[in-house]
C-alpha cells in the first residue's frame, strides 16, 4: 500500500498535516506517530475492523492485548468500570505521561482491542503530536508500538520509516523519542496493584504515591504468559536479528569474558557486537555501541542501539548487565527479552 507521510515539528505542529492523518484515523485506517515512550502504531480502538488492520500490519497476534490511547482524563469513564481511588491518584500524579493503567472494561471495548479480555489498557500521552492527533481524530486510539512484532521498537523517525514504510496508511515523523522504552504497565484490578511491564514510570515512584505495588512473578522468569493482560508479557519481543547474550559479573570478569568471546567469534567468521556504558567503551573489542552513562540514557538507547547492530549485520551481540533499580527494571526486562534470557556468567 502508499503510505501518506507527514514530517511534523513537535515544536511548530503542522494543523493540516494532522488533521489529515486524523482523518485516516477516523475513517478505520493505520496511522503511525511518535509517542514520548516509543513510535505508535494507531487505528480507532474502538471499530474492530481498523484493529485488525493493526495485527495485519505488525503479524502480531491477535490475542496480545492493546493500549488504548486518549486525550482527556474523562474518556477513562467511557471505556473503563470501577475506576477506583488508586487509578484517580495515578492519573492525578503521572498523566499525560509515560504509564498505562490496566481497568475492567465497558463494553464499549471490542475483544480486538482488548486481546479477549475483560479488561483495558489505557494511556494518556504527553508527547504534542500524539495529544494532537488524538485530540483532532476524537476517537479512541489503540496503540501498539510501530514495528514488525517480535522487533525492537522503534525510537527514531528514520528507523520507523525504514521498517513499516508500505505497511499502514499514514506516518507521522516527529523525531526521536525521549524515554526510549514503552510505558509502564500497571494492573489496578487487583486489591495490591502490580506492574505487568516496567516503564519509565518506576515501582518506587508509585509507591510513593499509592502504597505497596508488586512486581509480576513473569518478570523474573522466561516462562510466557498463557493469557497476556498487557503487551510484552507474551511471545518474543525486542528481538535483533544477531543472537543476544547479557554477560553478568564484576566489571573486569565481564571485560574479560567479553573480549575472549569476542576473539573466539572473530576466528569464526562472525561479527560481534558489544553494548556497554560509554566510560567502558575503550575497554572492549568488537562493534561497540555507547549507551550512556546513566540508566535514563541507556533505557532512551537500548532499542536504538539493537537496530543499529541490524544495520552493521552483527551475528552476536554481548551487553553488559545492569542494576534493577528505578528504570533499570524496565532495562533489564527488554534485555533478557531480546537475549531469550541467556546469560553468561563472567
Amino acid at each position: 500500500m502508499k503510505t501518506i507521510i507527514s514530517k511534523i515539528n513537535a515544536e511548530d505542529i503542522d494543523l493540516n498535516e494532522i488533521k489529515k492523518q486524523a482523518e485516516l484515523l477516523k475513517s478505520g485506517k493505520t496511522v503511525i506517530f511518535p509517542t514520548e515512550t516509543v513510535y505508535g502504531l494507531g487505528a480507532n480502538a474502538l471499530d474492530e475492523c481498523a484493529v485488525k488492520k493493526i495485527y495485519e500490519a505488525k503479524g502480531r497476534p491477535s490475542d496480545n492485548p492493546l493500549i488504548v490511547h486518549i486525550y482527556d482524563e474523562k474518556e477513562v469513564y467511557d471505556l473503563a468500570k470501577d475506576v477506583n481511588e488508586k487509578a484517580k491518584l495515578i492519573m492525578k500524579e503521572f498523566w499525560p505521561g509515560p504509564i498505562t493503567i490496566i481497568l475492567n472494561k465497558k463494553s464499549i471495548v471490542p475483544d480486538t482491542t482488548s486481546g479477549g479480555l475483560d479488561t483495558v489498557a489505557i494511556r494518556m500521552p504527553s508527547h504534542k503530536i500524539a495529544r494532537e492527533i488524538i485530540k483532532q481524530a476524537g476517537i479512541p486510539i489503540a496503540a501498539p508500538s510501530a514495528n514488525i512484532s517480535g522487533r525492537p521498537s522503534p525510537t527514531k523517525a528514520k528507523h520507523v520509516y525504514e521498517e513499516m514504510d508500505g505497511r499502514v496508511d499514514g506516518m507521522i515523523l516527529g523525531g526521536d523519542s525521549n524515554f526510549g522504552v514503552e510505558s509502564t504497565v500497571l494492573d489496578l484490578t487487583e486489591d495490591v496493584p502490580m506492574i505487568l511491564r516496567p516503564g519509565s514510570v518506576t515501582k518506587e515512584a508509585l509507591e510513593e504515591i499509592i502504597g505497596n505495588v508488586q512486581l509480576d512473578p513473569s518478570l523474573r522468569n522466561k516462562e510466557d504468559n498463557k493469557k497476556a493482560k498487557a503487551p510484552g508479557m507474551k511471545y518474543t519481543h525486542y528481538s535483533p536479528n544477531a543472537q543476544v547474550y547479557i554477560v553478568s559479573g564484576n566489571d573486569i570478569n565481564v571485560m574479560n569474558r567479553i573480549n575472549e568471546l569476542v576473539k573466539i567469534n572473530k576466528e569464526k567468521g562472525l561479527k560481534t557486537g558489544v553494548m556497554c556504558l560509554d566510560k567502558n567503551k575503550d575497554k572492549y573489542s568488537g562493534e561497540i555501541i555507547k549507551l550512556g552513562n546513566t540508566l535514563e540514557e541507556v533505557a532512551s538507547n537500548l532499542f536504538d542501539a539493537l537496530i543499529e547492530m541490524d544495520k552493521r549485520k552483527i551475528d552476536i551481540i554481548y551487553s553488559e548487565e545492569f542494576p534493577t533499580y528505578g528504570v533499570g527494571q524496565a532495562i533489564m526486562n527488554r534485555l533478557l527479552k531480546s537475549a531469550g534470557y541467556k546469560i553468561i556468567q563472567a
